[in-house]
């Protein structure tokens, strides 16, 4: 039997239980061994948990996942495979050690700049006749749970996981197929009944009330890339990784596998991805500065990233709008007529510096695209990044990585050291999607792995998926604002287009649209002229994945508000969680003429009712009102 008959024979159990920041062993019976882990603020039947347990006639470890006392993920394998050692199958239990985590951190971007996170960790380690060693840690928070391999000794290269996800019957399961860059569409499916195949690693299930969105976390270049396996007709999607072979080099520490789970909102606002990642390398991050930026590819295309005159243009624009940053997409340094690239010198003959110069004289800072095939050795890193920061270029925009496996995240590893110790903001395009990197990596922005506003395949619906699904784990470069491509999903309503600079977060909200076409909306200019990168607090408000979303997320003392909707038109509903008081709420909807703004007074906890055309949105902007306040514009 080969090891990946093994992987597939092995059955192993997955359990989440509960018990108030303990972790305890179930009573003794003639069924597995199991301990309870449960979050440290925890009450008795209450909030997640997780169950471990030892099958004692094979010696295979599982692991259940409940919310609330009810079953959200089966008891479902776990154990990893490796040249030395089935660490999956005949182990033995050696004891438990337990601990709490509690930190507190300071984010660049994302949901909330100030985090605190508590888990109860806990440490469960097997061994094997042979003498191998396997450390299962578990953490759980109010949020989520999950899981890691230790392998202490030295194993051997790893040759596969065990790992997997058994769902409740009857589920249902938001999931996109896998591809190398992330960029496949969100569809709904039963979870048994979802159509066999490789599903991206940020999969949303639901039981009963209860969510559960699969993820991982802390993926370096000590490991492998990971995808979801689903056969037809079962409930469990099974783990795999990009390489048939991981290189392992002494002692491992795999990523984590976690399990955001809650009802819809807790999911949607978590940011456990981030907190069980490792803390920030980066000591001084006050030239992290995040912001919109006018992205001037889909609003001129390859002729004006080789122009330097237009880009003179967009940074006029965009200063003109305040937007801190314009985005010089590719082409700008591939121009044969203006340097020989073979030329170790060619930096001289770029028309850069000067965009850079000009741009500054504005107060808009310029970052560009470049194609990871430039930068994937030691010496072509050492050749840009200096460059580019003596220039006084502020971000770098790094595309077409297009691969999850070991060698790339080495890669990775190794540019995020670079462009941090050479202040350049990132933000990586053709790539993998975020896996706590905003933590530990503070200077990137964010990450494409999505399908963004330069397709056109999306739908209503995958819109209407994303806030609960990508969105959740980091920063997601969809690019909204492209008012003047008639093939995006919602065209009928550029209030709802409007409506995704908020409801889609990043660190750098590249706006994609002309300036005529913001000219020719000057309700949608305005609100776009306002939006942060940057939020104190983001809350659902109200949704239901692929159907609708509506966020509101905060800065200072406005809020933003953003609303989707896929289908009919419609009166929404939406209930305001703004806190006390009377607040002045503008909307901006889709009126027979164009955009329309409204602005009414309402009580914090009050309900906002906007009219919505077919497959479209809305969004709003709220302020503090006093008497004579009509505007929430800064």
């Amino acid at each position: 039997m080969t090891v990946h008959d093994r992987i597939r024979a092995t059955v192993l159990m997955l359990c989440l239980g509960l018990a108030a920041a303990l972790v305890t062993a179930l009573p003794a019976r003639a069924e597995p061994a199991a301990w309870k882990v449960s979050a440290p603020s925890a009450r008795a039947g209450h909030g997640p948990g997780a169950v471990l347990r030892l099958d004692p006639s094979s010696g295979s470890p599982s692991l259940e996942v409940t919310h609330d006392g009810e079953t959200v993920i089966e008891p479902s394998p776990v154990g990893i495979v490796t040249e030395r050692a089935d660490l999956s199958t005949g182990l033995h239990f050696l004891g438990l050690g337990k601990r709490t985590v509690s930190e507190s951190y300071r984010s660049t971007v994302g949901k909330e700049r100030d985090r605190r996170a508590r888990m109860t960790e806990a440490r469960f380690p097997f061994g094997t006749a042979g003498g191998a060693r396997l450390d299962l840690l578990v953490r759980v928070s109010d949020d989520g749970v999950a899981y890691r391999y230790v392998l202490p000794g030295d194993t051997g290269d790893v040759l596969g996981e065990t790992s997997a996800f058994t769902l409740p019957a009857g589920s249902a399961s938001w999931l996109g197929k896998y591809r190398k860059d992330n960029e496949n569409l969100f569809a709904r499916y039963d979870a048994a009944g979802a159509p066999a195949g490789e599903y991206m690693m940020q999969a949303l299930f639901r039981t009963g009330d209860t969510y559960a969105l699969v993820a991982e976390s802390d993926l370096t270049g000590t490991y492998s890339g990971a995808r979801l396996v689903h056969d037809a007709g079962s409930a469990t999607y099974r783990v795999k990784l990009w390489d048939e072979q991981v290189r392992v080099d002494g002692a491992l520490t795999t990523p984590w596998r976690a399990v955001i789970t809650g009802d819809l909102a807790t999911v949607t606002e978590s940011t456990f991805v981030d907190d069980i990642a490792p803390a920030s390398k980066v000591r001084d991050t006050s030239w992290i500065k995040p912001a919109p930026a006018l992205w001037t590819w889909l609003a001129g295309g390859r002729p004006a990233g080789q122009s330097l005159e237009k880009q003179k243009a967009y940074v006029d624009y965009a200063a003109d709008r305040g937007w801190p940053y314009t985005v010089v997409d590719a082409g700008w340094y591939f121009d044969p007529d203006q340097w020989d690239v073979t030329d170790p010198d060619w930096q001289t003959n770029s028309w850069m510096p000067e965009l850079v110069r000009y741009g500054r004289e504005r107060g808009v800072g310029i970052q560009v695209w470049i194609h990871q095939r430039d930068l994937d050795t030691p010496e072509e890193r050492q050749q840009w990044l200096p460059t580019l920061e003596k220039w006084g270029v502020k971000g770098v925009k790094i595309d077409f990585m297009d691969s999850e496996a070991q060698e790339t995240f080495r890669w990775y590893d190794a540019i995020l050291a670079g462009t941090a110790k050479h202040h350049l903001l990132v933000n990586f395009h053709g790539s993998t999607i975020p896996k706590g990197i905003h933590r530990t990596w503070p200077q990137v922005m964010t990450l494409e792995g999505v399908s963004g506003e330069e397709k056109r395949t999306n739908t209503p619906e995958h819109l209407a998926t994303l806030p609960f699904t990508r969105n959740v784990i980091g920063g997601m470069d969809y690019t909204p604002g492209a008012f003047h491509r008639a093939e995006r999903p919602n065209a009928a309503s550029d209030a709802g287009e409007v409506g995704l600079s908020v409801l889609y977060e990043s660190g750098i909200q590249n706006l994609a649209g002309t300036p005529e076409s913001y000219d020719a909306r000057p309700e949608a200019r305005r609100f776009l002229e306002q939006i942060p990168a940057a939020w104190d607090t983001t809350e659902l408000l109200a949704g239901d994945p692929g159907r609708s979303a509506v966020l509101a997320r905060r800065d200072g003392g406005r809020w933003f508000i953003g609303g989707i909707f896929a289908g009919e038109a419609r009166t929404a509903e939406v209930p305001l969680r703004l806190g006390h008081g009377t607040w002045l709420v503008e909307t901006v909807t889709d009126g027979p003429g164009g955009l329309v703004r409204e602005g009414r007074m309402l009580r914090g906890d009050a309900t906002l009712s906007v009219p919505v055309v077919a497959d479209g949105g809305f969004a709003a902007m709220a302020c503090r009102w006093y008497p004579g306040r009509t505007s929430c514009d800064r």
